[in-house]
Formats: structure tokens, C-alpha cells, sequence
């Protein structure tokens, strides 16, 4: 294993993390996936919440890998102590695919957890290609992110020019959100910047497996903004309710006479995704005649592309996370380069500038 010492050369952008799970051959496993990457370099390895913080004594951290189950001291009640004693620490709740792993995930991000990843089994943690792929994607995204706090440049970066599309002709009737790749908590985040009295039927696609999806809608119900639940077959979107993409389902928008409603799909993925976003952002683009406003959070790959332009062409508008907010600004940026976009932001401003864009003031 690659070693280092507490304090790196300012210049080394390599990610220093400390991978901490009670499960030798789970540990053993995620080591392996992340120095693979020769920017990341794990520093540390821990067994247990008390030990990782430990290893915070002998280490300048940048990401901690933790588990949520473990002996002395579990992922919870570390997670607070970690982000204590290290100040911009990056946290990644490593969690199983069960409805507790899930539950456990969502409140380490709403205590300052920065991000979760889905853990397979230890048998299968060493072949799943999607796994590590994840993994190092939050990694690299959140690494930059702290690098620009802790160096003192809090100001964020001047996003490139890009050619940005002009006012949409109508508008929208629905609000139509996309994310993955820290994706949960840039939800949180925007859903807090709208207002409770948003008009409009809220819809939004998480890249997220079946056992979290529920837990996500309850806690972005929880937040008292606006009220959120699980999309269910057939029902009518509602203004100023919230509807979630179920796990391993397309949500699909559609007209049945005057109501919009919410139908479910299993189709094949779509971007490797189910749900994805493309197929919602179709659909609403279709039952609506293109009066949707898109926006599109943070997440890895183009889902939400071709979807975004079919809402567009049809005279609806898109609104994108900036790179400086970004996790990763794989989908917000493929929107961005392709000049699909109405406003390129940062997320603290997307929320004021949807309620500009409903209230006709874009």
C-alpha cells in the first residue's frame, strides 16, 4: 500500500484518503479499486470509527471512506468527531443496499456526510466495475471542492463563456430536476433555496438504487419546504407537491385528459440507468407541449442530454448546476457544452432563479 506522510507539497493534488470498514476483505477490496487511480493515495486504514479518528492524529486527510456497521465505534456516531477534528474533512457513508444502510445514509448527509456510495458484498465488491468507477468520481469531486475551501478561495470560479439560450416562450407548468452523482445532497440544498409556495408540480430523477429511494423522499419531505413522496402509478402531480423516480423505475409523465400524471416504468435502462432522466424529461417535454422547466444537478455521464434538448426544442427551458458546485459536472456540463442551457449557476442560486424564471421575471 502507497504510505505518505501527515503534511504533502502543496503542489501534490493527490486525494488523501483513509478507508475505514470493520470487514478485512471489504477494506482489503476498496484499497485496491482506489490505488488503481494514481491521483488517489491511501494514507490510512481503519477498522473502526474510533480508529479512524486515530489515524486523523498521524494524517492530513482529504476523504474518509466509512462504513456505517461497525465494532467500538459505528459510522454515526464517528462521523460528527471526524468532521471535528478535522475541519473540510469529506465524508462517504459506505453503505449496504438495505433499507437501514439507506436510512443511515441519509442522515450522516443531512449531519454533514458529503456523500454515500451503495457497498456490495464483500464477494462482490472486487468485480463490480460500477462501484469503484463511483467511488473515485466522488472522490475526485469532492477532493476538488475542499482544496478551493481550504485554500482560501471561498470566491467560486468564473464558469467559462457559453452560449445560453434566450427566454423560453411560455411559462413552465412543471418543474423537472435530474441528478446523480452527489446528487442527495445538492437536493437538499435546492430544495431549501425554493419557496413553499411554489405552484408548480415538482418531479425529479435520483440515480439511486430501490432500498434508498424511499428513504431520500422522506427526507427531503422532512426538510418542510414542500411535501415529497415516491411517485405511485397513476396518480395526478399536484402543484407544489414533489413526486421521486421509485428505484429501478422510469418515471414517465403523461396527459389523461386533464390531468398530468406520473406512470411507471421498467423499460430497459436508459444511460445504464433506471430510472434515468431522459425518459422523464421526454414525456413531460410530450404531455406538457415543452412548458417544462429542466434543471440539472450534479452526476456522472450525459443522462438528462437528450431529454433537456427535446424540452428546449419544443420551447421549454434548462437550467445547470455550475462546474464550481459540482460533484461531478458530467450531466450539467453536457447540457452546458451543447448550448441547451437558459442559466449556468451555482447552487445556492438555482432555487432564487427558478422562482424568477415561474414568476416570469427571467
Amino acid at each position: 500500500m502507497k504510505s505518505a506522510p501527515m503534511r504533502m507539497a502543496a503542489a501534490d493534488q493527490t486525494a488523501r484518503v483513509l478507508v475505514c470498514d470493520d470487514s478485512a476483505v471489504i477494506r482489503g477490496a476498496i484499497i485496491r479499486i482506489l490505488e488503481a487511480d494514481a491521483q488517489i493515495c491511501v494514507v490510512a486504514r481503519a477498522s473502526n470509527g474510533q480508529a479512524a479518528l486515530d489515524a486523523l492524529k498521524l494524517h492530513e486527510i482529504d476523504v474518509v471512506v466509512l462504513d456505517i456497521e461497525m465494532p467500538v465505534m459505528d459510522g454515526l456516531t464517528a462521523l460528527p468527531l471526524l468532521l471535528k477534528a478535522q475541519p473540510g474533512l469529506q465524508v462517504i457513508m459506505a453503505s449496504t443496499l438495505t433499507a437501514r444502510g439507506a436510512d443511515v445514509s441519509m442522515r450522516a448527509m443531512r449531519l454533514g456526510a458529503a456523500d454515500y456510495v451503495p457497498k456490495p458484498s464483500a464477494m462482490q465488491v472486487a468485480g463490480d466495475a460500477r462501484f469503484g468507477t463511483e467511488l473515485i468520481a466522488k472522490i475526485h469531486g469532492l477532493v476538488r471542492l475542499r482544496r478551493r475551501v481550504t485554500s482560501g478561495h471561498t470566491a467560486l470560479p468564473v464558469a467559462p463563456a457559453m452560449a445560453l439560450r434566450p427566454a423560453a416562450r411560455q411559462p413552465p407548468l412543471l418543474l423537472a430536476i435530474g441528478s446523480s452523482t452527489g446528487g442527495p445532497n445538492a437536493l437538499f440544498a435546492l430544495i431549501q433555496t425554493l419557496s413553499p409556495k411554489l405552484k408548480l408540480p415538482v418531479v425529479i430523477t435520483q440515480h439511486m438504487p430501490p432500498a434508498f429511494t424511499p428513504l431520500l423522499a422522506e427526507h427531503l419531505d422532512r426538510l418542510g419546504v414542500l411535501p415529497c413522496r415516491e411517485a405511485k402509478e397513476g396518480e395526478a402531480l399536484l402543484p407544489g407537491q414533489i413526486l421521486l423516480a421509485p428505484g429501478d423505475f422510469h418515471l414517465m409523465i403523461r396527459r389523461d385528459g386533464p390531468r398530468i400524471t406520473a406512470h411507471l416504468s421498467q423499460q430497459p435502462a436508459e444511460n445504464f440507468c433506471r430510472p434515468s432522466v431522459d425518459p422523464m424529461f421526454r414525456s413531460a417535454s410530450a404531455a406538457l407541449d415543452g412548458r417544462v422547466l429542466a434543471v440539472m444537478l450534479t452526476g456522472m455521464g450525459a443522462d438528462g442530454l437528450d431529454g433537456t434538448r427535446t424540452i428546449v426544442e419544443h420551447g421549454g427551458a434548462a437550467i445547470v448546476q455550475d462546474e464550481a458546485t459540482s460533484v461531478v459536472w458530467g450531466m450539467p456540463g453536457a447540457v452546458a457544452r451543447a448550448g441547451l442551457a437558459h442559466a449556468i449557476l451555482p447552487l445556492p442560486k438555482i432555487g432564487p432563479k427558478i422562482m424568477a424564471m415561474i414568476g416570469g421575471h427571467a
